[in-house]
């Protein structure tokens, strides 16, 4: 009976159905994430039809088939989670076997290296030695502090930590490649000689050799754009250098003659007319000071000329740096470069010693350079000739001017770690050779020396030139030919540089006291030096 009733009552079927219909729907709505889209949604189509017992079997049946659905797309869902989980430990796998094999490609390419394992000991190792060394040379003395201990022991460690590291394969070759293959092009002339007829140029220069050479070869092109005759140049005596030589004391002075007269007319000294004239008083007396720095030719077409037109004579009182090298007309930078490098031909003496010099440096002396020909003229080819049996191997050398002398050091207004002595010391020579620059300094507030050496206008010192060279890749056993007169600071500061240094060397102690002592006091006579 309760059967019965329950399958004849309206109200109890109604209500089973809806409640069938709520449960379907509230998994649909699960499964669809609320859509409400699926293919069972025929089972609520109709939620106020009248059941009925097959409707309720299709009911039942259906039920029955979503749960199996349901079933199965869990089962799906977990063999994708399956399948995404093995790709993932597969994609591990591979970037691990990625990482290992990276690391083993660079493993190998260390190992074709073949670094020193030893390394870490060995600059350590130097390291000691260099500092052994420093120790050695600073024994008895006061230590040394401020910037000059400092850069020193810079210096000695960067030496000791390149010890072990490969000399750069382009350390020794010509940074500008295309440099090699030049050929000298100087002596060739397309231009008909000058007969210098426009008056006469005197030329006193200044300065040491490098100078002096550079106001010569100038003169000379000034002589030929002006169509003016040179006068043999001389030198100042120069309270700096005290070296009283003169032109015939340094270069051949009829080979200069002879050279050059196919571009200009030359003669030893003025006309007896013209050497009585008070120069001064007529305003044939230029200076650097009337002239700017690398003039343009149009100035002395246009101030100089017409000076020797009216008094015949110009004479040049210094000239150091001004001419201009661009743009200069290509046939007067040709003669310039004639000057230079054919015209200006050192004496036998300089000449000799120079070979002499050269061959110990390279510890070969059958050795020339490209150059040699033109420095030392015939003493390189008598070396030649002398030693043509030797095989021998040129030792290699760098030749390092340091540009640090007591003149550039004043005159720089710069300080280099020697306290208020050598504030002292250098205030005191620039009142002796420099008294312009100590007006200045009363009437003007100059950069302190902080500030000029932050902004790079100090010179190098020896320290700082020694870091260089150790950041270019030359190391301890280099063999370097120091340059130039003495260093300011003195042997004590050189002795500092060779215990850094063991292989470096002066003319000093190339040359023997007998071989210097032609050139004792003729520090223009020695330009291997300057």
């Amino acid at each position: 009976m309760a059967s019965t009733r329950t399958l004849s009552d309206p109200t109890l079927d109604l209500q089973s159905n809806s409640k069938l219909n709520q449960h379907q729907n509230a998994s649909l709505d699960y499964e669809t994430g609320g859509s409400g889209r699926s293919r069972s949604s025929s089972l609520h189509a109709r939620p106020n039809s009248p059941a009925t017992p097959t409707r309720s079997r299709h009911a039942a049946a259906e039920a029955a088939s979503f749960w199996d659905l349901k079933v199965k797309k869990r089962r799906a869902a977990k063999a994708w989670y399956s399948r995404k989980r093995v790709k993932g430990a597969v994609a591990l796998i591979g970037l691990v076997a990625l990482f290992f094999f990276v690391n083993w490609i660079m493993l190998l390419r260390l190992q074709d290296r073949r670094p020193d394992p030893d390394s870490k000991t060995r600059v350590s190792e130097n390291s000691v030695l260099v500092q052994e060394s420093l120790r050695k040379y600073a024994k008895g003395k006061r230590p040394q502090k401020g910037i000059y201990g400092r850069l020193l022991a810079l210096a000695a460690h960067a030496l000791a930590e390149g010890a072990n590291k490969r000399e750069p394969k382009d350390l020794w070759q010509e940074p500008f490649v295309p440099a090699s293959a030049w050929r000298p092009c100087a002596d060739q002339r397309n231009w008909e000689p000058s007969e210098g007829n426009n008056g006469y140029i005197l030329v006193t220069a200044n300065g040491g050799i490098n100078q002096q050479r550079v106001a010569v070869c100038n003169a000379v092109m000034v002589a030929r754009l002006l169509n003016s005759t040179l006068v043999i140049p001389r030198f100042l005596y120069s309270s700096v250098w005290r070296d009283a030589s003169q032109f015939s004391d340094i270069y051949q002075e009829e080979h200069f003659i002879n050279y050059l007269t196919p571009d200009i007319r030359i003669v030893k000294e003025l006309p007896k007319d013209l050497q009585s004239l008070d120069l001064e008083a007529i305003g044939s007396v230029v200076t650097d000071e009337d002239i700017m720095k690398e003039a343009k030719p149009s100035f002395y077409l246009k101030m100089i000329l017409p000076i020797l037109f009216k008094n015949r004579v110009v004479h040049f009182l210094g000239f150091g740096n001004r001419l201009a090298f661009d743009p200069i007309p290509f046939q007067l930078q040709r003669l310039r470069c004639r000057c230079n490098f054919h015209a200006l031909r050192f004496v036998p003496k300089i000449q000799e010693t120079g070979a002499l010099l050269l061959q110990r440096l390279r510890q070969h002396a059958g050795d020339t350079g490209p150059l040699d020909h033109y420095l030392i003229g015939p003493s390189a080819v008598s070396n030649k000739k002398e030693s043509s049996s030797r095989a021998k191997k040129p030792s290699r050398y760098l030749a390092v001017h340091l540009r640090f002398e007591i003149d550039m050091v004043a005159h720089s207004l710069c300080e280099f770690g020697g306290g208020e002595e050598e504030r002292q010391e250098l205030e005191a020579y620039r009142e002796i050779h420099f008294p312009a620059l100590t007006q200045i300094k009363k009437t003007t507030k100059l950069p302190s020396p902080v500030e000029l050496r932050s902004e790079g206008l100090c010179p190098l010192t020896p320290e700082e030139a020694i870091l260089l060279l150790a950041a270019l890749g030359f190391k301890r056993k280099t063999h370097i030919f120091v340059a130039g007169s003495q260093i300011y600071g003195g042997q004590s500061r050189l002795a500092a540089l060779t215990s850094l240094y063991p292989k470096l060397v002066t003319k000093e102690k190339l040359l023997s006291s007998t071989e210097l002592e032609p050139f004792m006091n003729f520090s223009s006579q020695l330009p291997w030096t300057s």
